[in-house]
C-alpha cells in the first residue's frame, strides 16, 4: 500500500490579470520522492509551486501539508536584504531542534563563509546562501524554484550529489536536463493550465509529452469530422426527425462549445540568426597571452586558434575568469602580455548574461527595434516588430511592457531576440541558457548547428554543451586553461575526471598545490581541435572538388564567342568563376594554416 503524500494540491485554479493561469492543476508528493515540474515559461510552474509552499493562495482548489511535515521552499529570486550576514539568513530558516553548526558548514561546503553582507552578494552567491538556507533543516519536503540558476559546475554537482543523498521529498523546476535527468524519478507537466503525470523521471519526458501532444492533435482531429457530420446531418435531415433528435441537436451544441474551448499547445520560438559575409578562415588567434587583476591569475601564457565554423565552450567555476578570457580573445580587453590576433571580415553578436544592458523602463518593442521603429531588419529584410515578437512567443499586447514587468524566461528570449537580429559572423554567448524553457533550448540549439559562423559560449550546462561544443575551454585554476575536443563528456573521459565542488577550505589547499607544483606547459599547442581534424581530413577533397568545377566553367568562358552569342550566360559563368575562386582560395588557406599547426605539433 502506497504512503500517504506529504503533500498534495487538487484542482488548483488562479486567475491573474484576468486570464485563467490555472485551472485545475494537482500535485501530490509522497515521501522521499523526487518531481520534476515542468512546462513552458510563463505556463505557471512558479506559481503552481509558491501555492505549494503556501507563499499565494489559490483561487479554487485544496492544498493539504501532513501535520507535522517540514517544509522548506528556495524561490526564484530570495531576498536576503533584512540580514546583516549570510549565516544569519541562514540560521534563521532552522527550526527549534536543529543544529545550527550545520548552517556554518553548508555555507563553507558552498564556497561562503557566513560572514559576507547579503546586500553585496552576486546572483551566483546569493543562490548558495539560499540553497544553504533550504537544505540546513533537512525538511521532509523541498521545493526548488530553478535551483542550479547562476551556478558553476562545481556547485551544480555538489547539489546533485547533496540532494541525491538526503530523506527528504523534492518538487523541483529546473531548465537543465542533466540535472533533472541524473536527479528525478517522476514528471509533473504543466500544461495550458492542467497537469498530467508521468510516474518516470525526465529522462522520459520528452519521448512521453510528444505522443501525448500527437494524441490530442488525433482526438482533436475527430472532433472536427464528427462536427461537420453533425452540421451536415443538421441541415440535411428529415425536418419531422428534428423534434424527435434534441438530445442530438444538443450533443452538436456542446461539440461546437468544446471545439471552441480548446486551446493548442504554445507554439515553438522561431529562432533565426542575421547572417553576415562569412568571416576569414582564420578567426581567433591567441599567443603565450595573460591577465592578472592585482595577485590573482586569470589567464597564463595560454595560446589557441579558432577557426571558422568552430564552437568553443568555455567551463570552469564562478570567478574563474571565463568571461574574462572571452573579452581577451573577442578584443575587448588588452591582455597583459602575449599577442591575439583576429580574424578578416568578423561580425560579432555578444549576448550578455548580466542583462545589464535592459533597461528596466524601456518598452519591449523599443528594445528589440532600437526605438522610434516600427520594424527589425533580419538578414537584409524588414520585418514588422509585432510578427518578430511573436517569433519569440511573445503576445502582440505585450510591446508596450517595461522590461522590468518581464519574467526571468521572458527577459532571456529579448536577450536572444536582439543578439540574433545583428548580422554575424561570430556569436559569443555567455550562459545563453539562464532561464530559458526546455522548448526554447530545443529551438536554440537546432538554430546554433545551421549557424554558418563560429561559436563561443559560456555555459555550466553540460547537456547543451554535450550538444553544440566541437571543443571544451576548461578552467584548470590559477590562470591554467586547457582546451579538450568534443563536448563536455569527452572534456570528462579525456580528463580523467569532473569538475569538483569548491569549499573554502578545498581552494585555498588548491591554489598552495598549484603554486608548489612546476607550471606545466599549455596543453592547447599539444593537440588539433576536432574541428582542425576534420577540416584536415576533408579540406583536400573539397579543394579538389572546387578546382574541378573551376576547369569546367574556364572551358564555358573560353569560348570567344559566348559573350555575344549569350551575355546572360557569359555573365552567370564568369560570377560563379569568382566566387569558386574565392571558395577555393579560404580552404587552401585553411587547410595550410592548419598543416603548419600540425607540423609544429610533430615537430
Amino acid at each position: 500500500m502506497a504512503a500517504p503524500p506529504l503533500l498534495s494540491l487538487q484542482a488548483i485554479a488562479l486567475t491573474l490579470g484576468g486570464k485563467p493561469l490555472l485551472e485545475s492543476a494537482d500535485l501530490a508528493v509522497a515521501p522521499g520522492e523526487r518531481v520534476c515540474l515542468v512546462g513552458r515559461n510563463g505556463s505557471g510552474k512558479s506559481t503552481l509551486l509558491k501555492i505549494a509552499a503556501g507563499e499565494v493562495e489559490a483561487d479554487g482548489g485544496a492544498r493539504f501539508v501532513q501535520p507535522g511535515a517540514s517544509l522548506r521552499y528556495l524561490p526564484q529570486e530570495p531576498d536576503l536584504s533584512r540580514f546583516a550576514t549570510t549565516l544569519d539568513y541562514v540560521v534563521e530558516g532552522l527550526g527549534p531542534t536543529d543544529d545550527p553548526h550545520i548552517a556554518k558548514a553548508l555555507l563553507l561546503e558552498l564556497g561562503l563563509t557566513g560572514e559576507e553582507n547579503p546586500r553585496q552578494l552576486s546572483g551566483g552567491e546569493g543562490r548558495r546562501a539560499a540553497l544553504a538556507r533550504a537544505l540546513a533543516p533537512e525538511p521532509d519536503i523541498l521545493l526548488l524554484d530553478e535551483p542550479t540558476n547562476h551556478l558553476d559546475l562545481p556547485a551544480i554537482l555538489w547539489l546533485e550529489e547533496r540532494l541525491a543523498s538526503l530523506r527528504s521529498a523534492i518538487v523541483v523546476i529546473s531548465h537543465d536536463r542533466r540535472f533533472l535527468e541524473n536527479l528525478t524519478r517522476s514528471t509533473v507537466w504543466l500544461d495550458r493550465g492542467r497537469t498530467r503525470y508521468l510516474s518516470r523521471g525526465f529522462k522520459e519526458f520528452e519521448a512521453w509529452r510528444d505522443r501525448e501532444l500527437e494524441e490530442e492533435e488525433k482526438q482533436q482531429h475527430k472532433l472536427d469530422r464528427k462536427i461537420v457530420e453533425e452540421e451536415h446531418w443538421l441541415r440535411h435531415g428529415v425536418t419531422g426527425r428534428r423534434k424527435r433528435n434534441q438530445r442530438r441537436l444538443a450533443g452538436l451544441t456542446e461539440l461546437r462549445v468544446a471545439r471552441r474551448r480548446h486551446v493548442g499547445a504554445q507554439g515553438d520560438v522561431k529562432l533565426e540568426a542575421s547572417e553576415a559575409q562569412l568571416s576569414g578562415a582564420l578567426v581567433v588567434e591567441a599567443r603565450g597571452i595573460a591577465k592578472t587583476f592585482g595577485e590573482r591569475v586569470i589567464v597564463e601564457n595560454f595560446s589557441t586558434r579558432v577557426m571558422r565554423g568552430d564552437r568553443l565552450g568555455l567551463v570552469g567555476a564562478n570567478g574563474a575568469g571565463k568571461t574574462t578570457l572571452v573579452k581577451l580573445l573577442t578584443g575587448a580587453l588588452p591582455p597583459d602580455s602575449g599577442q591575439v590576433k583576429l580574424g578578416a571580415s568578423l561580425a560579432m553578436a555578444t549576448l550578455d548574461q548580466s542583462r545589464a544592458s535592459l533597461d528596466p523602463q524601456t518598452t519591449l518593442k523599443d528594445a528589440l527595434t532600437g526605438g522610434g521603429s516600427d520594424f527589425v531588419e533580419i538578414n537584409g529584410e524588414r520585418k514588422h516588430v509585432i510578427g518578430y515578437m511573436r517569433d519569440f512567443l511573445f503576445a502582440p499586447e505585450q510591446a508596450r511592457t517595461p522590461i522590468g514587468k518581464l519574467s526571468g524566461g521572458e527577459r532571456g528570449r529579448l536577450l536572444l531576440a536582439r543578439a540574433l537580429a545583428l548580422p554575424s559572423n561570430l556569436l559569443v554567448l555567455d550562459e545563453p541558457t539562464n532561464d530559458l524553457d526546455l522548448e526554447t533550448l530545443d529551438m536554440l540549439e537546432e538554430m546554433l548547428a545551421d549557424y554558418p559562423g563560429t561559436l563561443i559560449v559560456v555555459s555550466h550546462d553540460r547537456d547543451f554543451l554535450d550538444r553544440i561544443a566541437t571543443s571544451v575551454l576548461m578552467s584548470e585554476g590559477n590562470g591554467r586553461w586547457i582546451e579538450y575536443a568534443g563536448g563536455y563528456s569527452d572534456m570528462l573521459a579525456q580528463r580523467g575526471e569532473g569538475v569538483q565542488a569548491r569549499t573554502a577550505a578545498a581552494t585555498q589547499r588548491g591554489e598552495e598545490k598549484a603554486k608548489a607544483a612546476p607550471k606545466p606547459k599549455p596543453a592547447a599547442k599539444a593537440r588539433l581541435s576536432f574541428a582542425e581534424q576534420h577540416a584536415l581530413a576533408t579540406l583536400p577533397a573539397k579543394m579538389e572538388e572546387l578546382r574541378g568545377k573551376k576547369e569546367k566553367l574556364q572551358k564555358i568562358i573560353d569560348d570567344p564567342n559566348l559573350y555575344a552569342r549569350d551575355p546572360a550566360k557569359f555573365a552567370e559563368a564568369t560570377k560563379l568563376f569568382a566566387k569558386l575562386e574565392a571558395e577555393l582560395a579560404a580552404a587552401e588557406e585553411s587547410w595550410l594554416e592548419i598543416e603548419i599547426k600540425r607540423e609544429e605539433i610533430e615537430g
